[in-house]
């Protein structure tokens, strides 16, 4: 779990550490801040993709007749996270995900769920994409997810090289869609 009052201890030193003084007007409350902040975009943290996966796995039955292959696409679901190399912002993601039912499909506000608790860890992209297939695929009971994630890296765009206009593309297939080009092309 989360501990906010560690937290405050050491964006306090941090402060500290900058050159700054806490005690200053602006300063004051933003330790118990960061500290609520943290604990709200690191939500993640606290969940294993298999509880995400029971979180939000709300299922409906569907007749064999209606599981002929269509696959459920989403598209843009739009999620923040943060890179745990430099605990930088990752922004501007769009998240999209397919699957082919297995007798079952998502409520689809659960789908934009999944990808926003996978997100609020300190998360590589690559990550993420995997991560996401596999809370789908335990969600669903389907083998056959796709995931792709664009986005931009504050580690690239604010700092170091800056180059703000570099976007991250990661892909994630499982099962048919590692192999069926036609299923790769729905998430495209």
């Amino acid at each position: 779990m989360i501990d906010q009052e560690k937290i405050r201890y050491h964006i306090r030193g941090l402060l500290e550490a900058l050159g700054e003084n806490p005690d200053r007007e602006g300063l004051l409350e933003t330790p118990d801040r960061v500290a609520r902040m943290m604990s709200e975009v690191f939500e993640g943290i606290n969940y294993s993709n298999h509880e995400i996966a029971e979180k939000f796995g709300k299922t409906f039955s569907i007749q064999e007749a209606e599981n002929t292959d269509s696959a459920v696409v989403m598209r843009e679901i739009q999620v923040f996270s943060y890179c745990e190399h430099h605990m930088a912002l990752m922004y501007d993601m769009y998240v999209n995900v397919a699957y082919l039912p297995a007798g079952k499909v998502l409520g689809l506000s659960k789908i934009a769920r999944i990808c926003d608790m996978a997100a609020k860890r300190l998360q590589l992209q690559e990550r993420l994409g995997n991560d996401i297939a596999e809370i789908i695929s335990e969600a669903t009971g389907s083998l056959d997810v796709g995931v792709l994630i664009t986005g931009s890296h504050s580690c690239m765009t604010a700092r170091g090289i800056r180059n703000t206009s570099a976007r991250t593309v990661t892909k994630t297939f499982k099962g048919r869609f590692r192999t069926d080009k036609n299923l790769q092309e729905l998430v495209l």
